[in-house]
């Protein structure tokens, strides 16, 4: 195996993937360094298994929604069945099916801790101390991913809590689960437990899914609270400790106590201990969480900034892409930034336009506004875009719609007494959408129209056109247009 490449890749999870496969087809070598498994934090501690778990008790609730299903379902959930499920989808932790995608899409491998350490160099560790030195002709990528964060509580750290990794991997179900956060990971991770048998308890410490409508956390409160769920908001948490019979959660009103604690309080960039100091970056500044900011502002452990073509500033050669740019860290928004500079790292390499204006549909833009995400809890939550507030924050004149499901024939006929709420945040000015959010059962198929709407900003006059097909929950478009007081002229 050669020690030189046009592209060198830190990080083998989807995002490190997609870079390197794009170069390839464009015409380069690629080599990936991974430490762990390939196929990354999602394919093993996160998306996967963590849906695999949510889907078994989706599946019964929605059974048990509707007359006819619900007479036909007894008892709860095959708990080891469920675990299988979720293991097959984890590949067992076995990453021999990647590692033989990576080899047929012409990309090579190399195990073990891989840091900068000069330009256009990598020095790979190896598990028994080995060093490799490698060079790259034209680019290194870092991919590195994120970590999760442990806050600062009294005990927390020698309380041993399980992250998402261990609660994904879990082999046998707590008794109970104390959750530590009030984001995305903690309700989707209580909703799964509290299926699964568990007695779970939520510790945020303000509302839940405080980046998304406030309406959206409120119903994701009640859904939980309906599965059983003790959801503790506004919770000041003072320590944290563990003995021979679980964990006790000491907050300002009382504790709790738990076989196990869950932290789920947000993520970190995986930037340090890469090597980045060698060529110059290293801590000082306000980390350079801004796009664009000069590459000396960053501190290891925050986000690695770049620009739109996710090249470092001050660098011909460095990328980051993915959760360690802090762009949009979700799985589906690196992929997208990895493709982008998969292309035009080759395309640069070919001796292409170094104009960033050139790139067109290859510069990575829509994190800016049109980030999608799907929340797996009960109800789901799917939003893309500003949420009103953001949108009034930015400067822009702003009216808000809103339609309840319970107006939607489809939704109806989804289920019985089917809950939910829509709302688009519409330009003022311009009459194009800038957001939308979407709570209700089995909402998550529905946004990518409105991904669409927006990243394409087509006017509400046209939207009237798009006809949704009835008796669909995809009406609840009619009924959010009819809301926002347009005719169909």
């Amino acid at each position: 195996m050669t020690d030189t490449y046009d592209l060198i890749v830190l990080g083998a999870g989807p995002v490190g993937e997609n870079v390197a496969d794009r170069a390839v087809r464009g015409g380069l070598t690629a080599l990936i360094v991974e430490r762990e498994l390939v196929g990354g934090e999602c394919s093993y501690w996160a998306c996967m298994p963590s849906k695999a778990l949510l889907r078994s008790g989706q599946a019964l609730r929605a059974a048990r929604a509707v007359p006819g299903s619900a007479e036909a379902v007894s008892g709860e959930l095959d708990v080891a069945a469920v675990l299988a499920r979720r293991d097959a989808f984890a590949s067992d932790w076995d990453d021999a099916g990647q590692a033989d995608w990576l080899r047929g899409a012409g990309v090579d491998l190399v195990r073990g801790h891989g840091r900068v350490d000069g330009e256009r160099r990598v020095v790979v560790t190896d598990a028994d101390g080995r060093e490799r030195v490698l060079h790259a002709r034209h680019a290194v990528a870092i991919c590195t991913g994120s970590d999760a964060a442990i806050p600062p509580v009294p005990g927390l750290r020698a309380a041993e809590p399980w992250t998402s990794r261990e609660a994904t991997s879990a082999r046998e179900v707590p008794e109970s689960l104390a959750v530590i956060g009030g984001g995305v990971v903690a309700v989707e991770l209580a909703t799964a437990f509290a299926a699964l048998g568990s007695r779970v308890a939520v510790l945020a410490r303000s509302g839940l899914l405080g980046g998304f409508e406030s309406f959206a956390g409120e119903a994701v409160a009640d859904g939980l609270r309906a599965l059983g769920v003790d959801v503790r908001l506004g919770s000041d948490i003072r320590g944290v400790e563990r003995d021979a019979s679980g964990v006790t959660v000491r907050t300002a009103d009382g504790d709790v106590r738990a076989s196990e604690v869950l932290v789920a309080t947000g993520r970190i960039p995986r930037s340090a201990g890469i090597g980045l100091e060698s060529i110059g970056i290293g801590p000082g500044g306000d980390g350079g969480t801004d796009r664009g900011a000069p590459a000396s502002e960053f501190a290891p452990g925050r986000p690695i900034p770049t620009d739109d073509t996710l090249r470092v500033p001050g660098t011909d050669w460095l990328y980051a892409v993915g959760d360690v740019a802090g762009r949009a860290p979700l799985t589906h928004q690196g992929k997208y930034e990895a493709r982008a500079a998969g292309d035009i790292i080759a395309a640069r390499a070919s001796g292409g336009p170094v104009d960033d204006a050139a790139w067109g549909r290859h510069a990575a833009s829509a994190d800016r506004a049109a980030v999608p995400q799907v929340v797996f809890s009960s109800p789901e939550v799917a939003a893309v875009g500003l949420t009103e507030r953001a949108a009034r924050e930015s400067g822009r004149t702003v009216r808000v719609a809103d339609a309840a499901f319970s107006s939607v024939a489809g939704a109806s006929l989804h289920a019985d007494g089917y809950r939910g709420r829509g709302r688009i945040v519409i330009d003022a000015e311009r009459d194009v959408l800038l957001g939308a959010t979407l709570v209700g059962e089995d909402v998550a198929e529905l946004i990518h129209a409105a991904t669409v709407a927006v990243v394409g900003e087509v006017p509400l006059a046209r939207l009237w056109h798009a006809v949704p097909a009835y008796p669909t929950m995809s009406e609840v478009w009619l009924r959010l247009l009819e809301a926002d007081g347009r005719d169909s002229a």
